[in-house]
């Protein structure tokens, strides 16, 4: 996994927590902690933070995750601006994710190994999207789609209706967007 998104973890954190709380995650966790954005990391490092802040703030590992999409996305707005240009709603960003977004992340981060979604209409205007990935974070991109909503000032409910975690060969979400 990329650097960057471990810097992601350590700004939401830091921001909601301190940076105390940051370090102790990495002790518990027992991983390097010295993250640069362009460096590589396995897996199992954010897996390990992921678990012990689970354990922490008496949350799911899912819920970690969805806490920490939700809170990157203010952070990424920040730091690459560029990225939301363009995009009039979150329903118009996250379906740009594939053509915009992930080559941009790819450009700037080489090897970078971003999942690929799948999207279509379903039932009254909902987007029902598809996520495969050997990592298993359908719960990560559900909360960036969350943070996405607030950052455009919007509503979203999202309902996984599949998921990899809970035995599925995929993860698909229905996402209802409210404008």
């Amino acid at each position: 996994m990329k650097g960057v998104v471990f810097n992601l973890l350590e700004e939401a954190v830091t921001r909601s927590f301190g940076p105390e709380v940051w370090d102790d995650l990495v002790d518990e966790a027992d991983v390097s902690g010295a993250y640069t954005s362009l460096g590589n990391y396995s897996d199992d490092e954010i897996v390990q933070l992921v678990a012990v802040a689970a354990t922490k703030l008496s949350l799911s590992p899912s819920e970690v995750l969805r806490w920490f999409g939700e809170k990157a996305m203010p952070i990424l707005k920040e730091r690459y601006g560029a990225l939301f240009v363009g995009h009039p709603s979150a329903k118009n960003f996250v379906l740009s994710v594939n053509s915009i977004i992930h080559p941009e992340v790819r450009k700037l981060y080489a090897g970078a190994a971003c999942p690929y979604f799948h999207f279509k209409t379903g039932e009254e205007g909902a987007t029902l999207m598809s996520y495969q990935s050997s990592r298993k974070m359908c719960d990560l991109a559900h909360g960036f789609i969350k943070g996405a909503s607030k950052l455009f000032c919007e509503e979203v409910d999202i309902h996984h209706l599949s998921c990899m975690n809970h035995g599925a060969d995929r993860c698909l979400m229905e996402v209802k967007w409210h404008q």
